[in-house]
């Protein structure tokens, strides 16, 4: 289908002569006595690929035609026709969105360049733009499928670590519960100090994994029912650095190894293995020991009953400063009971707990 162009001047010999050469080599014209006129011709819903327009016409100029037409036919090019020799009327259609600009009087020759030269770059815009939108389209499919695959793999791996957490499961029996709620609490205070998830997964993986490293402890003291002596005790303590170790190999636990190594240390100084201190602790370690805490005490021992969340929340102030952080504390004391209640109550029908990392569930 050819070309259409239309031919706007308010003088008609003007618009046939143009009309005429254009046809003559396979162009389709229609032609407009005014700007009115081309306006009432372009809002019928006739598409054209090109406007040739004459500068200097009454009710209408070629300025405002312009002005007009390319707010409603962006990618229709336009070519302004002037007998002004004056070059700042020239720059001043360009400045409005013209093409290009053809001097009276012209040669047909001049003519058929400008117009092929308007509606090559009219082609070459649409196409890119068409190339822009399917390249769009494109990247945005990969990354849809890029995310269903990095999605996919983080699944797997938090099967590949409830399956360590099975594992510590079958060597300690008493883990697994407080493994999943103690990873459960944690979650929640982190989504409560508006942590990204991406973080969140992470101190969950660190949570659910910090005593992996008992595995390597001998069953003669991790299972021991009484107290521990000095000597055994620095062996059970061994089980942080035994935790690093296990892990620190696995890519993607890199960053949650560093909780596993941490989690026994206080904010004080005073913890193990390394007697961080303050901000040296890995925040999602820091994290982890208010849990730690509040799971300890809301939970039955063979010692003594479970006690209440109230006064895990008393015991947990006391210590602020020394064995936790007094900033994760104040969120933590933030938060309604009811978080804690109902994360205790899921985990209890073993809620795989790295659910709780992308759910809305502990925030504050």
């Amino acid at each position: 289908m050819p070309d259409r162009i239309l031919v706007v001047d308010d003088e008609e010999a003007i618009r046939e002569i143009v009309s005429s050469m254009l046809t003559s080599v396979g162009y389709c014209c229609k032609q407009a006595g005014s700007g009115v006129e081309a306006l009432a011709i372009l809002s019928s819903g006739e598409e054209f690929e090109l406007m040739l327009s004459d500068l200097m016409m009454a009710e209408l100029d070629g300025i405002g035609l312009l002005e007009r037409s390319k707010e409603k036919f962006p990618d229709m090019p336009v070519v302004m026709v002037t007998a002004v020799h004056d070059i700042s009327v020239a720059l001043a259609a360009i400045r409005n969105g013209a093409y290009d600009y053809l001097l009276k009087p012209f040669e047909r020759e001049q003519l058929m360049n400008i117009v092929g030269r308007a509606l090559e770059n009219r082609r070459l815009k649409l196409e890119n733009r068409t190339y822009q939108t399917n390249l769009e389209s494109l990247v945005r499919a990969r990354t849809e499928q890029l995310q269903t695959a990095m999605a996919d793999l983080e699944r797997s791996y938090d099967i590949t670590l409830q399956a360590l957490g099975d594992a510590l499961d079958l060597k300690d029996a008493e883990t697994e519960g407080h493994s999943r709620r103690v990873t459960a609490f944690t979650i929640a205070i982190a989504r409560a100090m508006g942590l990204p998830r991406e973080q969140v997964a992470i101190i969950a993986r660190g949570a659910f994994l910090h005593d992996i490293g008992k595995m390597a402890i001998p069953d003669n003291i991790l299972r021991k029912p009484g107290k521990l002596d000095e000597r055994e005790t620095t062996v059970m303590q061994e089980h942080c650095y035994h935790g690093y170790q296990m892990l620190k190999k696995i890519p993607f636990l890199d960053e949650a190894t560093e909780i596993v190594y941490s989690h026994q240390e206080r904010y004080d100084g005073t913890g193990y293995p390394r007697r961080l201190k303050g901000n040296e602790i890995p925040l999602g370690a820091r994290i982890f020991s208010i849990a730690d805490t509040l799971d300890a005490i809301t939970s039955d021992r063979p010692y003594r009953p479970a006690r209440s969340l109230t006064a895990a929340r008393k015991e947990i102030q006391e210590w602020a400063g020394r064995q936790f952080d007094p900033e994760v504390v104040q969120v933590f004391q933030k938060m309604p009971d009811e978080i804690f209640e109902d994360l205790r109550r899921e985990i209890n029908s073993r809620t795989s707990p790295f659910a709780y990392s992308s759910s809305a569930k502990g925030s504050a």
